[in-house]
């Protein structure tokens, strides 16, 4: 007798992430953008008010805060970070990297991914924030007034060249090519060095961001790709950017 099991069905990741080319800076220098970053974030939620050096295990993290963030600690992070080869020297137009967590639990959690100094133009510098994905930490964190709270601290921080805040889902069945100048998320951010973005439809939400840049948002409310009519108006507002000489033809 063939037995037969229900697949398991993973819930729709989110994260949110910023994104800027070659721009040399100190360990000092991504240690005071970081620090305004997780003031920033404080004031979101709650659950991202807390932060921890990175450690072999949750229990000694916890004795490591980050916050209130400390600038020449956060250098000396940056500075472990530093690419090299074993026993050589350091390879400073690579950047500095830093990875680390805010103390929660498995499915309930955050992380931060930061690169940052990097003017090789090898690879971009990043923030890149994983989201919690069960949990009412996940319910209240991905909603629209928190999420564009969160892009809006990473563009204030990072002066990125774009920026978003959305499902990794989406992302990964509708990807972009790797020679793409952004992805388009339930929140994208545009740098005005991209260009000007053109009108799009409702229910889209078109704001500037200071003299920065501007914000789109796709969907008052959560975006997700069980939506169809999520997915159409994604697909809609990208054909309009593409039109509009911001993003490629889709190969798909």
């Amino acid at each position: 007798m063939t037995s037969t099991s229900t697949p398991e069905i993973y819930p729709e990741t989110y994260n949110a992430c910023a994104y800027w080319g070659s721009r040399k800076e100190s360990p000092e220098e991504c240690a005071r953008r970081t620090a305004a970053f997780l003031n920033l974030l404080a004031s979101c939620d709650p659950f991202l008010a807390h932060w921890y050096k990175p450690a072999r295990s949750r229990k000694d993290a916890l004795k490591h805060p980050l916050m209130p963030p400390d600038v020449p600690t956060l250098a000396e992070m940056f500075q472990r970070g530093v690419n090299r080869e074993k026993g050589g020297p350091a390879f400073e137009d690579l950047g500095f990297s830093f990875w680390f967590g805010n103390g929660g639990i498995g499915a309930d959690s955050v992380d931060l991914r930061i690169k940052c100094g990097d003017y090789s133009g090898a690879n971009p510098n990043h923030c890149v924030m994983p989201l919690p994905r069960r949990g009412p930490n996940a319910d209240r964190i991905v909603t629209t007034p928190v999420l564009e709270g969160i892009v809006r601290a990473m563009i204030s921080a990072w002066e990125p060249d774009w920026a978003l805040a959305g499902s990794t889902t989406y992302r990964m069945q509708y990807p972009e090519p790797d020679s793409a100048p952004f992805s388009l998320g339930w929140f994208t951010y545009l740098s005005l060095r991209l260009g000007a973005v053109p009108p799009l439809p409702t229910p889209v939400r078109i704001e500037p961001v200071e003299d920065k840049g501007t914000l789109i948002i796709l969907t008052p409310e959560r975006f997700t790709v069980a939506n169809p009519e999520h997915i159409a108006l994604a697909r809609r507002v990208r054909e309009l950017l593409v039109r509009a000489g911001l993003m490629q033809s889709a190969s798909f």
